[in-house]
């Protein structure tokens, strides 16, 4: 069984769970951000992450592990590894999530989607719309941390290591005392 509290003490350990006023990738306020990251730059932290995800998902013989860029690279292609098939991601051109670079999805493929954060599961759906078009079977949705309290269900065969209560804000129901604090945006929706 997994225990949520020494994973969450390997998030503090690795400066991976922040504490502050942050907008979220979705947009959303918080007053804690996970840079996912910082733990997963630490192989043993990564592996045994993968291999959680993987050992879900093997019963189910994907056949491709796409996960959206840039967060979900990393822990996709290790998953992929630990499974022991293709690893491709989709990223965004123009504000769009495309699948780009060679990379393809062929009709009736076993696509498993891994992200390590969903707060909204915005980025996870867009993939998952990506996938369903070029023909692809979505057999699951493998995550590291959900953060959504539960609401971002996007799959009925979804999986999160750790689900996380981190309360989040639209931009109009920011409290006082966060709002105080400067903003930081950490995500990496708007990277180039």
């Amino acid at each position: 069984m997994i225990d949520k509290h020494h994973i969450l003490e390997i998030f503090r350990s690795t400066d991976a769970l922040l504490d502050g006023h942050f907008v979220l990738t979705s947009g959303r306020h918080s007053a804690s951000y996970f840079q996912c990251a910082k733990v997963l730059q630490h192989p043993e932290y990564l592996a045994a992450f993968s291999i959680i995800i993987a050992d879900e998902f093997e019963p189910s013989e994907p056949d491709l592990v796409i996960s959206p860029a840039i967060g979900g690279i990393v822990l996709g292609t290790e998953v992929g590894t630990q499974l022991g098939c293709r690893t491709i991601f989709a990223e965004r051109k123009d504000g769009k999530m495309v699948i780009r670079r060679g990379f393809e999805i062929k009709a009736g493929e076993k696509v498993l989607v891994v992200e390590d954060v969903i707060t909204t599961g915005g980025s996870v759906k867009e993939v998952m719309d990506l996938v369903e078009k070029a023909g692809g079977n979505i057999i699951g949705i493998g995550v590291l941390v959900d953060r959504s309290s539960g609401t971002a269900t996007l799959h009925q065969k979804q999986y999160s290591i750790v689900e996380m209560d981190a309360v989040s804000y639209g931009e109009n129901e920011v409290p006082d005392d966060l709002a105080a604090i400067p903003i930081q945006k950490p995500g990496s929706r708007n990277s180039t």
